[in-house]
């Protein structure tokens, strides 16, 4: 792919390389964890805790009923997608209860991956919501598990109700070479997109 625009002068003794923040999205069980830490370059940095019976009336379960983890602060990887551009993963927390932590998380990220589970779509609605809220670029991954029937992505799009620009991608967020493809896809959407100046917001 052409990367003009994203290769630019870095700090003093990076070689040139332009690292960028990109935010790991999507509603709690989506895949958030288990993306960053595939495609990490480094061994990733994770916040979950178990679920206990005391948070039974706040996460919401319905779905996702066998999960016994859950993120409660941040994931933190990095992958470079070559010479010149290192991408720095910060992975939020999914439940209702640790969303006051996106706007710090958010601040000078560049672009972000909403990642979304086919069986449960509403699960997903607030992270969407809040990429235009705050109007950070974004592509739809589709974390395809196991039991998920397949649907045309167009129908989900319809779905999830978001514009026909943003790019919509299924992948396995287990698949390393899958997830670098979508991170490929953000940083090409960045580069379309008019707000994509590579300046943090």
């Amino acid at each position: 792919m052409d990367w003009k625009g994203f290769e630019r002068p870095g700090d003093p003794g990076t070689g040139g390389t332009r690292s960028v923040k990109v935010m790991i999205a999507g509603g709690f069980g989506t895949g958030k964890t288990t993306m960053v830490g595939s495609v990490s370059d480094i061994r990733p940095l994770t916040t979950e805790e178990t679920l206990t019976r005391a948070g039974a009336a706040v996460d919401h379960l319905v779905g996702v009923a066998d999960k016994a983890e859950t993120t409660v602060s941040l994931d933190f990887g990095k992958i470079g997608l070559n010479e010149s551009l290192v991408l720095y993963l910060f992975g939020t927390p999914g439940q209702e209860r640790f969303w006051f932590l996106w706007n710090g998380l958010f601040k000078g990220a560049l672009g972000a991956v909403v990642l979304v589970d086919t069986r449960r779509l509403s699960s997903s609605f607030r992270a969407i919501e809040e990429m235009e809220r705050q109007e950070v670029p974004f592509v739809v991954a589709l974390n395809m598990f196991p039991d998920a029937a397949e649907h045309p992505v167009e129908e989900i799009r319809d779905a999830l109700d978001i514009a026909a620009h943003i790019p919509v991608v299924a992948f396995d967020a287990r698949d390393r070479a899958a997830g670098r493809d979508v991170l490929v896809a953000l940083v090409e959407h960045l580069r379309d997109h008019p707000r994509a100046a590579l300046e943090p917001r």
